[in-house]
């Protein structure tokens, strides 16, 4: 079956601030056959080429840019740097219908990107949705993933919605038009105004959201007091409650966890419980100043995290 999908015009990408990276496409994942999806592959210009690969996976409402600062500080290691844009996010195309949005529709694509670029050694790097689907594909191919680096996320798995959580979810409700620009800049306001328009490139109008639109419905959280999840949000329960498995009884890999300590959605709490699901994983990084989108104060991290894993 043919999906309708638009395509943000490449003339929105250009002279992005802080984003040298040539775009890379793959259309031919199975099951998204037609459908293009957008990367950067980062590698080293000197030196060895078989160095760790940081796999790089964004949330909502952002895109690859997020990792503009990490990316450099991995290469430099001489690791490679491959960061992929969703469907429905960045220069990947967006699928027209909200309805193809699902939770499987995204993790499945994710599977099918490792499996075509057939990443080895990988270091996932995880925020946000990244977590919520990047934190269960090691389970699928454990032989891939050697370290994890997460941040602000979490793997939830039917519980009730935290109040900050409740409020974004119903915010993202009120506004079928989200103004990214001006959301990425209240969350960080570290932000230039050119940074901030550089998120809503992907976005010329609000034809292109459906992923933006329909994200907060699939985390799998309760409405405040109901009884159960509603059914676009249950769908990832099995999932992630098999991801808790794997994390906490099998990951043999090396972890890394920074947290954005201003985070309202994602913060300390949330992340001090996803860290008892990660066996092994140490004590956090705490970044004081850092707010959810955490990666805008990506290069100490990335440095810190290549230091614990003895590649600095």
């Amino acid at each position: 079956m043919t999906i309708k999908a638009l395509r943000t015009p490449e003339a929105r990408f250009e002279n992005l601030p802080g984003w040298p990276y040539q775009p890379r496409y793959v259309d031919d994942l199975p099951g998204y056959e037609g459908l293009r999806m957008h990367y950067v592959d980062v590698a080293p210009e000197d030196g060895p080429k078989d160095g760790p690969v940081f796999l790089c996976i964004h949330g909502e409402p952002t895109w690859a840019y997020l990792f503009r600062k990490m990316i450099p500080v991995f290469v430099e290691a001489g690791g490679r740097a491959v960061a992929v844009d969703m469907f429905g996010f960045g220069r990947s195309d967006k699928p027209a219908d909200d309805e193809t949005y699902t939770y499987h529709f995204h993790r499945n694509a994710l599977l099918a990107f490792v499996e075509r670029l057939d990443l080895k050694d990988v270091c996932l790097v995880v925020q946000d949705w990244g977590g919520v689907l990047g934190l269960t594909l090691p389970m699928e191919a454990p032989a891939r993933y050697t370290r994890l680096i997460v941040m602000n996320t979490g793997l939830p798995a039917g519980e009730e919605a935290p109040e900050g959580f409740a409020m974004w979810r119903a915010f993202n409700r009120s506004q079928p038009d989200l103004d990214v620009a001006g959301l990425m800049k209240r969350a960080t306001p570290i932000l230039s105004d050119e940074e901030a328009a550089a998120y809503a490139a992907p976005f010329p109008d609000q034809s292109y959201k459906g992923g933006v639109r329909r994200f907060p419905e699939l985390v799998m959280l309760k409405e405040k007091g109901a009884a159960d999840l509603t059914p676009l949000s249950k769908e990832g329960v099995e999932t992630s409650l098999r991801a808790r498995k794997f994390w906490l009884e099998e990951w043999a890999g090396e972890s890394f966890m920074a947290i954005g300590m201003q985070d309202p959605v994602l913060g300390p709490p949330a992340m001090h419980a996803l860290r008892k699901f990660i066996r092994g994983c140490p004590e956090p990084m705490e970044v004081a100043e850092g707010g959810h989108f955490v990666q805008e104060w990506g290069a100490p991290i990335a440095r810190e995290a290549l230091k614990r894993f003895a590649l600095a």
